[in-house]
């Protein structure tokens, strides 16, 4: 159901937001739907709100809960069907591209132009903005999911360093059980799952073989004894996550380190929301770093806002509220809140905190080397039919119901009937 007047009177979405002095001459509103339901993810769209609120435009919310977003497409396909699409959406990688190809989607060519996007947006985040050649999307964010989140009263209690290698991961988690804390926050959901393993599988394998295995799809990659090794591994981390895993939401698990019940949780940068959320500051509560074995790389996602076709008297509020996300002070407020870093290069790191600043520094340095690899937990490595298949094999592998070389051979086939 519509919320707003103009819903009501059924005349639409209208998707608006006034960037400058000028006074809408009648009410504008946008409706976006998202996912950030979280206690450290709702508090950082409150700058994108308030923002809004601040230029007389009316945000109506549209939250669905579930941190993958599965949910949130689930009821985009049902109102885009019925005939009337939100007026943004947060997206993730390949279901942009999915949208973009049923030609639902606004052109932003104008604007971006206009505005220089070309420069300071990174490839790998155009790759999933532009389809032929044209945008169609405004990130927002990049995120990274290969990081470690520690608990440092845990770590400074039991005498722990940062682990930098699959060995001293392993020690660092037997001190942590043997002490009596859960040693993996850990919540039992196929993309949480996946997420510890594309980490699992470029700490065993490297880049090359993460390129192989996860974005081309290579079968020779897929069923082979390093993919064997890798499920080995994440049948020894399951022994570190606690009985109640199933089920658990990702913040959840992230409070369990927060509230010092857990050592460490393998999750992207969006954890760091809930930290700074609960009052805890970076080196002094917690400890950011990457899983051991992945330095070096970047394995990421992008939040992006895609925008569906509206009339051409909505053109120029669309086009206002793409600049409001793409402008340089919003990309710095709200990612210092979320967690994440700005998709754009020209952003200042001065507001970052300390994980901030580290992110920020190794995703230039990803990029620059040809180590930056969308995720595939999270959408930007393959399609979602791939994924969701990948996903299948990964978590019935995790709850014990393949052996590991059963599981590398699952993968293939499951790989193979999705594609």
């Amino acid at each position: 159901m519509f919320i707003g007047k103009f819903a009501r009177a059924g005349l639409g979405i209208v998707a608006a937001l006034a960037m400058s002095t000028a006074i809408a001459s009648a009410e504008e509103s946008v409706e976006v739907l998202h996912w950030w339901t979280a206690g450290g993810e709702a508090k950082a769209l409150q700058v994108l709100k308030k923002d809004l609120e601040s230029q007389g435009i009316t945000w109506n919310d549209m939250p669905v809960a579930g941190g993958g977003g599965e949910q949130a497409m689930t009821v985009l396909r049902a109102r885009v069907t019925s005939g009337n699409p939100p007026t943004a959406v947060q997206m993730l990688g390949f279901d942009i591209k999915d949208w973009a190809r049923e030609g639902v989607l606004a052109n932003l060519d104008d604007l971006a132009g206009r505005e220089g996007w070309n420069k300071v947006v990174p490839d790998a985040l155009k790759e999933f903005s532009k389809y032929d050649g044209h945008w169609i999307a405004v990130p927002v964010n990049v995120h990274s999911t290969n990081w470690v989140w520690a608990n440092k009263a845990i770590f400074d209690e039991l005498g722990l360093k940062q682990p930098t290698s699959w060995d001293e991961l392993i020690a660092d988690l037997d001190k942590i059980k043997g002490a009596g804390y859960t040693a993996i926050a850990h919540g039992g959901q196929a993309w949480q799952d996946a997420t510890m393993f594309e980490a699992v599988l470029m700490s065993t394998g490297g880049p090359d073989f993460y390129k192989k295995a996860l974005i081309d799809t290579d079968p020779a990659a897929l069923n082979s004894d390093t993919m064997v090794k890798v499920f080995d591994r994440m049948t020894q981390l399951r022994g570190y996550v606690d009985d109640n895993f199933s089920g658990r939401d990702w913040n959840l698990a992230t409070a369990m380190v927060i509230n010092k019940e857990a050592g460490v949780q393998f999750m992207g940068d969006w954890a760091k929301g809930e930290f700074l959320n609960a009052g805890k500051v970076p080196d002094q509560d917690f400890m950011c770093f990457r899983f051991p074995g992945t330095q070096g790389t970047v394995t990421f996602n992008s939040d992006q806002f895609v925008m569906f076709k509206v009339g051409e008297d909505r053109r120029d509020a669309q086009n206002k509220l793409a600049a409001a996300v793409m402008s340089p002070t919003f990309q710095s407020a709200f990612n210092v809140v979320k967690g994440s870093v700005p998709a754009r290069t020209d952003v200042s790191p001065d507001a970052f905190d300390a994980c901030g600043k580290k992110g920020m520094k190794q995703l230039a340095e990803a990029n620059e080397k040809g180590t930056l690899f969308g995720s595939m937990a999270h959408g930007h490595a393959v399609p979602s039919a791939v994924k969701n298949a990948m996903y299948d094999v990964i978590t019935a592998h995790f709850n014990g119901e393949y052996d590991s070389k059963t599981a590398a051979e699952e993968l293939v086939n499951a790989v193979e009937s999705a594609q």
